[in-house]
């Protein structure tokens, strides 16, 4: 077992409401118990400005899985669909990117996908994903912004990660965001 500690590095949440999808991500970046950066930007545009995504684990790891997922969105034409089982399938067998560790959230405005290194790609069946540390904090509370409030996407993704970062450790509240009607 290694004794190397951990990188712990982010919180992304992305809601579907009222025809827009926002993705917000935290900015904290942490090694063991050390806060390496405030400032990292995880969420991005690829494929022509058109599909957002945003980004938990290892930086690099994610770099290299975004340009790979790109790679797709360029072969399928800006197919999200197709772009990304064909990288979920690509991600699990390749040697070198089975190896990366990180996960992604993916949308093109309609369409709404968590990617894994382990062959997953998950469409929420309510408009809401969450990945990284916090996560599960973020998804809890953006479902009950949905149910009980008129906020709109972007303001219950910054919300939601807001309240994730009140509780998870490894979530700050620099928040980066973007939305595709």
């Amino acid at each position: 077992m290694s004794s190397e500690p951990k990188i712990h590095s982010t919180t992304i949440i992305a809601v579907r409401k009222g025809g827009q999808v926002a993705i917000a991500g935290d900015g904290q970046v942490t090694l063991g118990q050390t806060v390496l950066k405030h400032t990292a930007k995880k969420v991005r545009r690829l494929y022509q400005n058109k599909v957002l995504t945003g980004f938990a684990g290892s930086v690099a790891d994610a770099q290299s899985l975004a340009d790979t997922f790109e790679l797709k969105l360029e072969a399928t034409n800006g197919n999200l669909t197709r772009a990304a089982i064909e990288f979920a399938k690509e991600w699990r067998t390749d040697r070198i990117l089975r190896r990366l560790e990180a996960m992604m959230i993916v949308t093109d405005g309609e369409r709404l996908y968590i990617l894994s290194g382990d062959g997953n790609v998950v469409e929420p069946d309510d408009g809401v994903a969450g990945i990284g540390s916090g996560g599960a904090f973020a998804t809890s509370a953006a479902k009950a912004l949905i149910r009980h409030t008129e906020l709109t996407a972007l303001e219950i993704a910054q919300e939601s990660l807001k309240i994730a970062s009140e509780i998870c450790i490894y979530t700050n509240s620099n928040i980066v965001f973007d939305v595709v009607p």
